[in-house]
């Protein structure tokens, strides 16, 4: 009975909290749309790329909302039951801005232009804090040497770089390649009647004339 008590005794604090689950249940919703909004207010930039410093905050802001999530429980029933409140009221909050084309940009917001026409908006670069450096490696890595190759470069609201380079400077898709070859097929099919033209002249008789008369050969 001792070690039984005793078991007990060591599992309460990991299966029972101090916190009332109707009460953990608040407190990460109100940690998630706090966190939201932050993000929101921020802008895209921490979502396009985290430098050292961004990466620090990260870290150090999952600690600060920590307490604020949990309080003072520290059971595992309880990290469980916070650990699914988040991921269905995120769950819930994706599908609505998926399903509401309004409430997706209130959450998130608009795509960003960063460059037109081959040419860096340098006001709105810095206005989204970005680098200029790193929208070129962006260009680089999607198939553009700079930016004049491009006609278009936005920021997502989820932080990716889209960059739409000239027509001439695209790379051949699936469509292109089946025009080259179907183009090839038909120029092949051309010479090589042609060819076979060419040919049967060589191999028809011509007529020649012997002296008042015609022989063939």
């Amino acid at each position: 009975m001792d070690g039984v008590h005793a078991a007990h005794d060591a599992l309460t604090p990991f299966l029972h909290g101090d916190i009332p689950y109707l009460e953990k249940a608040l407190r990460t919703i109100g940690v998630y749309v706090l966190i939201l909004l932050l993000l929101r207010i921020v802008g895209k930039r921490q979502l396009a790329q985290l430098s050292s410093f961004d990466l620090v905050v990260m870290l150090l802001l999952a600690n600060v909302v920590q307490n604020a999530v949990i309080g003072p429980d520290n059971s595992v029933l309880g990290a469980a039951f916070g650990a699914a409140v988040l991921l269905g009221v995120n769950t819930l909050v994706v599908r609505a801005a998926a399903r509401h084309e309004w409430l997706g940009r209130l959450l998130e917001g608009t795509p960003t232009t960063l460059a037109r026409d081959g040419h860096w908006l340098t006001g709105v670069i810095r206005h989204n804090g970005l680098r200029r450096a790193d929208l070129d490696a962006a260009v680089r890595h999607q198939g553009g040497d700079d930016v004049t190759e491009t006609t278009e470069v936005t920021l997502e609201p989820g932080g990716a770089l889209v960059v739409q380079l000239a027509e001439p400077n695209q790379s051949a898709d699936k469509a292109d390649i089946a025009a080259l070859k179907a183009a090839l097929s038909t120029l092949t099919e051309k010479v090589d009647g042609l060819h076979h033209h060419r040919s049967a002249r060589l191999r028809a008789p011509r007529a020649t004339r012997w002296w008042g008369g015609e022989r063939s050969r």
